[in-house]
C-alpha cells in the first residue's frame, strides 16, 4: 500500500483567524475556495484546480483555543509554482516579508509566513524564474 501523493494539509483556528487564513491563501498564494464535504464543523476547502489541498477547520468548541506559534514538528507547506518574478512583485505589493534561495538542483524558492505563523514555500523550476 504505497503512498502516492499528499492529499491535503489541515489548518485549525478560531473563526476570525480562519477567515484571515482563507483570504491570505486565496489572495496571496493563489488558491481558490471550493466545495467542502458537509461536516458538523465550520470551515473552508481551498483548491488548486480540481484538488482540495488546504483545509481550514474551526477548532472544536469545548476543547479550548488551539495553540498558535508553538514549537512543534510542523514547519511549512510547499507548492510548485510558475512566474517567480510575478510572485515576488505580488508579495511586495502586499508587503509580505519573504526570503529567496537557490537549491543545487536548479530550483529557486520563495519562503514566507501566513498570518498564523505557518511557513509557506513556493518552488519554481527553470525557466519559471
Amino acid at each position: 500500500m504505497p503512498v502516492t501523493e499528499i492529499n491535503h494539509i489541515n489548518l485549525r483556528a478560531n473563526r476570525d483567524m480562519m477567515h484571515v487564513l482563507r483570504d491570505f491563501y486565496c489572495d496571496i498564494v493563489g488558491l481558490k475556495v471550493g466545495p467542502r464535504i458537509a461536516t458538523t464543523s465550520y470551515g473552508f476547502w481551498l483548491y488548486i484546480g480540481d484538488n482540495d489541498v488546504v483545509h481550514i477547520a474551526e477548532y472544536n468548541k469545548g476543547v479550548g483555543e488551539p495553540d498558535l506559534h508553538v514549537n512543534g514538528t510542523y514547519d511549512h507547506v510547499s507548492f510548485t509554482c510558475t512566474d517567480m518574478r510575478g510572485m515576488e512583485a505580488h508579495l511586495q505589493t502586499h508587503q509580505i516579508p519573504y526570503t529567496t534561495r537557490s537549491l543545487n538542483n536548479g530550483v529557486r524558492q520563495i519562503n514566507f509566513k501566513d498570518p498564523a505563523g505557518n511557513g509557506i514555500e513556493l518552488n519554481f523550476n527553470p525557466p519559471d524564474f
